[in-house]
């Protein structure tokens, strides 16, 4: 087998974190948020809503598996046993399937709370651009969701789409986004459909395209098929992005061109924003038991 056969481009690369200024023995509510995504799977734990540690990892086939699995390595070396973390909710498509969460709620919720904690109490509109979906949020000072619109359930304009284009053009999906800013932007390929999308761009090869002005091509039509979306709820500002494609600065720059508006620069990981919504909700579900207790 050759090289270029052998290379998974569609592999983004996996991360876990632990934070080194927090000791979690210090805490009074440990809380956790794991989002089962069609792609991806976050863990995150959080003492006294603050960011402790994290995985981000491929999802398997198995929902409940791939929990367990980004949870354990999230916990990796920390001495922290999931038997001490007071209250863990599920979210994303995997959401009822996560073994150990009390509680399962909406990844629109999660990433609309999650933004808030990441983004800041200003940002009144989250695209959340998630594998195999994308939904655009309107919420409030709190991070709560005030109206939500979502795509139909197609790989264009996802993580997974974008996974796609990256094995057809053996472009490694870490550099797609930076490689598909070109002078001359062309006009966007079909965006109705991946599988149409993927003919177009292999017809466009063999007429002679570079893979960058292909990548542009797509990530312009991923691009204006969310704005399209964002313009069908209603924009406010301030605007965020979460997700995975928010780390793809093709699409990013070409969505904030559509809509003149600058969206802020995650200071962690937007795949997270779920997660560390879910582990929001645990710390104030923990409170509001405690104060219903006296």
């Amino acid at each position: 087998m050759s090289n270029s056969e052998s290379t998974e481009y569609w592999r983004w690369t996996e991360s876990r974190w632990t934070n080194p200024d927090l000791d979690w023995r210090d805490g009074d509510i440990i809380s956790a948020g794991v989002d089962v995504g069609s792609v991806s799977t976050q863990s995150v734990v959080m003492v006294d809503g603050k960011l402790y540690c994290y995985a981000n990892m491929r999802t398997g086939s198995d929902s409940p598996d791939s929990a367990n699995r980004s949870m354990n390595w999230a916990l990796e070396e920390t001495g922290l046993d999931l038997d001490k973390i007071e209250y863990a909710v599920g979210t994303g498509y995997g959401r009822v399937n996560v073994p150990f969460a009390k509680r399962a709620i909406t990844e629109i919720a999660c990433h609309a709370r999650g933004a808030n904690f990441m983004y800041g109490p200003s940002i009144r509109t989250v695209l959340d651009m998630g594998g195999q979906d994308c939904k655009a949020i309107r919420c409030d000072h709190r991070g709560k969701v005030t109206a939500f619109l979502m795509n139909d359930k197609c790989a264009a304009g996802t993580g997974r789409g974008m996974e796609v284009f990256a094995d057809l053009l053996q472009v490694h999906i870490n550099d797609v986004g930076k490689m598909s800013i070109v002078d001359d932007e062309p006009e966007p390929v079909s965006s109705t459909c991946v599988v149409f999308a993927k003919s177009e761009a292999v017809a466009l090869l063999r007429k002679g395209w570079t893979k960058e002005r292909v990548l542009a091509a797509y990530c312009g039509a991923m691009a204006h098929r969310v704005v399209t979306l964002l313009e069908r709820l209603g924009v406010e500002n301030d605007f965020a992005i979460t997700g995975g494609i928010a780390k793809n600065i093709g699409v990013v720059s070409r969505i904030e061109k559509e809509l003149k508006i600058t969206a802020p620069e995650p200071k962690v990981d937007p795949q997270l924003a779920g997660a560390i919504g879910g582990a929001l909700f645990g710390k104030a579900l923990v409170e509001k038991a405690r104060k219903k207790a006296g």
